[in-house]
C-alpha cells in the first residue's frame, strides 16, 4: 500500500469519526424532515404545474375539436349550396383541426397519467413526512430519556459509594464494639455484686457459728436457734455425739 493511500485512509477515518461524534440525532432528524418538506414543496409545485399544463392542453383540445366540428358544418353548408370547392376547402380546414385535436388528445392522456403519478408520489411523501414527524418525536423522547439515564449513571458513578459504605461499616463496627463493651461492663458489675453478696452470706454463717461458740465458752448457753433437749431427731444422734465431744474438749481447755 502506497503512502498516499495510507494517508488518505487515515484522513477519511478521522473525518468519519469526527462526523459521527458531531452528529446529534435530534438535529439530524429535524434536518431530514426539513429536507423532506422542501421536497414536498417542490413536488406540489410540479403537480400544480402538471395539472395546469393538463388543463391548458384540454382547453386546446376542446378548441381544436370545436374548430373541426365547425369546419365540418361549413363544408356541409357549402356542399348544400352547390359550392364544391368551398366545401373541399372547409374539409381541409376541418381535417387540420381534427389532426391537431387528436395530437392534443394524446398529449392530454399522457399528462393525465403523469399527474396521477405525481399525485400518488405527493400523497406518499406527505405520509412519510407525517410518519417521520411521529418517529422524530418518539426518538427525541427516547434520546432525552437515554441522556437523562446517562447523566444519572454518571452522577451515581461520580459518587464514592464504596467509601461511603465503608464509612457506614466502620461506624457500625464502632457501635457494635461500644454495645459489647457496655454489655461486658454490666455483666462484670453483676458478677462483682453477686460475689460480694455471696461473701456476705457465707460470712454470716461463719459469724453466727463463731458467736454461738463464744456463747458456749462464756456460759454454756445454748446457741441461738438450738432445739430443746429431748427434741433432737433420731437421725441427728451422731451429730449430737460429736457436739458433746466438742463441748468436752472445750471444757478441758
Amino acid at each position: 500500500m502506497g503512502l498516499f493511500d495510507r494517508i488518505s485512509r487515515v484522513v477519511r477515518a478521522n473525518v468519519n469519526d469526527m462526523v459521527s461524534k458531531a452528529e446529534d440525532p435530534e438535529k439530524i432528524l429535524e434536518q431530514a424532515i426539513i429536507d423532506m418538506q422542501e421536497d414536498l414543496v417542490q413536488l406540489r409545485q410540479a403537480v400544480a404545474k402538471s395539472i395546469a399544463q393538463q388543463k391548458r392542453t384540454q382547453q386546446q383540445y376542446n378548441q381544436a375539436q370545436t374548430n373541426a366540428n365547425q369546419w365540418q358544418s361549413r363544408a356541409q353548408l357549402a356542399l348544400q349550396k352547390g359550392d364544391e370547392n368551398l366545401a373541399r376547402e372547409a374539409l381541409q380546414r376541418k381535417k387540420s383541426h381534427a389532426e391537431t385535436a387528436a395530437t392534443l388528445k394524446a398529449q392530454y392522456d399522457g399528462q393525465s397519467g403523469q399527474v396521477e403519478t405525481l399525485k400518488r408520489s405527493l400523497m406518499q411523501l406527505e405520509s412519510k413526512i407525517s410518519e417521520a414527524k411521529t418517529k422524530k418525536n418518539m426518538l427525541k423522547a427516547r434520546m432525552q430519556s437515554a441522556k437523562a439515564q446517562e447523566q444519572l449513571q454518571s452522577s451515581l458513578g461520580s459518587l464514592n459509594s464504596s467509601g461511603a459504605m465503608g464509612a457506614f461499616e466502620r461506624m457500625e463496627e464502632k457501635v457494635l464494639e461500644a454495645e459489647a463493651t457496655s454489655q461486658a461492663s454490666e455483666e462484670l458489675l453483676g458478677a462483682d455484686l453477686e460475689s460480694q453478696f455471696a461473701q456476705l452470706e457465707s460470712g454470716s454463717d461463719v459469724d453466727d457459728e463463731l458467736t454461738a461458740m463464744k456463747a458456749q465458752l462464756s456460759g454454756g448457753s445454748k446457741p441461738a436457734g438450738a432445739l430443746p433437749e429431748g427434741q433432737a431427731p433420731a437421725a441427728d444422734a451422731e451429730v449430737d455425739d460429736e457436739l458433746e465431744k466438742l463441748r468436752a474438749e472445750l471444757d478441758n481447755l
